[in-house]
């Protein structure tokens, strides 16, 4: 613990910091909560997220077994190309977030004639797919920054619950102990002074 000055002043001092982290302490309690809150539900999503690709693999691979032609096979793979990723922010908990809001491909033409018709709904599920790999990549980062947000503000309330609010109220005992004591001192000593003074008037008087 810091080395402070036994003083009324010091001890002013004290008590305007312990209001300061007792009326701080509650905010940062609840976005502590919140953020909790929001982790949980960015885990959710990306489970739901890793469930849709699962079932969108599995659709896929359907399709494609269908017909077993390798030449189908390396047309949709030829045939969609992610070109971009639209992204949103938003503010949660005094965090800024990216959001998804769409994927941008690149769809090279088929012969609708030539090719058979599980063609389109293969390309469309590709589409999907790299759509959900896209989403779960940012929120992946939101969970990221969510978490390390949450881990500064837990240290935060850490460092107020466990040492700043208690060493300030640790720091006004010692103070008040010590004002009281040298208020005690100065009245014994004022009565010494007195009863001396009076003892010094009587011999004089007598």
């Amino acid at each position: 613990m810091a080395k402070i000055k036994l003083t009324k002043t010091e001890q002013k001092k004290q008590q305007e910091e312990l209001k300061q982290f007792l009326r701080f302490l509650p905010t940062l309690q609840l976005k502590k909560q919140q953020l909790q809150m929001e982790i949980r539900l960015s885990n959710e999503k990306l489970e739901a997220n890793r469930k849709s690709q699962a079932e969108l693999r599995e659709r896929l691979a359907g399709l494609l077994a269908v017909f077993a032609d390798p030449e189908v096979e390396k047309t949709v793979a030829g045939s969609v190309k992610l070109t971009g990723v639209k992204k949103g922010m938003v503010n949660i908990a005094g965090v800024h977030l990216p959001v998804f809001q769409g994927a941008e491909f690149e769809t090279k033409p088929y012969d609708l004639f030539s090719t058979d018709w599980c063609v389109d709904a293969a390309v469309d599920a590709v589409k999907q797919a790299l759509s959900l790999i896209a989403e779960y990549r940012i929120i992946e980062e939101q969970n990221r920054l969510l978490s390390k947000e949450l881990q500064t503000t837990t240290q935060r309330v850490n460092l107020f619950e466990k040492v700043k609010i208690p060493e300030c109220r640790e720091n006004i005992r010692r103070i008040k102990i010590y004002i009281g004591d040298m208020d005690t001192s100065a009245v014994v000593r004022s009565k010494i002074a007195k009863k001396k003074s009076t003892e010094a008037s009587g011999a004089m008087a007598s």
